[in-house]
């Protein structure tokens, strides 16, 4: 098994903790929790933390009644799912596909790289990245923070070595080159709340119709 050396800052295990985080880092964070046991301690040591300051705050009242409205409700719920067949990627990704990798929808963006948007909110986007053993990402630098996270293969930069289960944050900062290793194709989940800024004008020039 791989050993996980890229994980999460406490920003993004906060931000996820607190509710504050787009809903496509929130996949990546998520995706990312089910493959790293550190990061899974350390957030639910931020979600004991956060449980902890609502026990001091000042209980807001309730109408009579209200306890039996929500359980009325709750009954009235869908039961419950059933489980999932298993998949070749992690439990919070399946429902976004809609199954594993066979199931994922690839569109071209060149060099041999395909993407898959997935659907989220509007304040940040995520994609399934599919890179051939060899290829490269054009180099690009970074409007905002991207996060992305290994699920099969690796690929190297100029920062580090990325393997399954290693997430990347990259910022204003990073200007890079993203690789993937001889041998194996690899894919990666990543999310973005700004669209990347392209060395190349021939992606530049792609960039609006892929929604990089």
């Amino acid at each position: 098994m791989t050993q996980i050396k890229h994980h999460l800052t406490d920003q993004l295990l906060i931000g996820y903790a607190a509710g504050t985080l787009p809903e496509a880092f929130n996949l990546v964070v998520a995706t990312h929790l089910s493959m790293c046991d550190s990061c899974r301690a350390a957030a639910q040591a931020y979600d004991a933390i956060g449980g902890a300051f609502l026990e001091t705050d000042a209980q807001a009242s309730m109408d009579e009644g209200a306890l039996e409205e929500t359980l009325a409700l709750i009954g009235k719920g869908p039961s419950a799912a059933k489980p999932m067949a298993a998949s070749d990627v992690p439990s919070p990704l399946r429902a976004y596909i809609g199954g594993g990798l066979g199931d994922v929808k690839w569109r071209s963006v060149g060099m041999g790289v395909r993407q898959a948007v997935l659907s989220t909110s509007k304040s940040a986007t995520a994609r399934l990245l599919y890179i051939p053993a060899g290829a490269a990402v054009p180099d690009h630098g970074h409007r905002g923070t991207e996060l992305t996270l290994v699920l099969q293969g690796a690929f190297r930069d100029a920062t580090a070595r990325f393997a399954a289960g290693d997430v990347e944050v990259a910022n204003e900062d990073l200007n890079h080159t993203p690789v993937a290793e001889i041998g194996e194709d690899c894919i990666c989940l990543a999310a973005t709340d700004a669209p990347l800024r392209f060395n190349s004008w021939i992606p530049r020039m792609a960039q609006p119709f892929l929604r990089i």
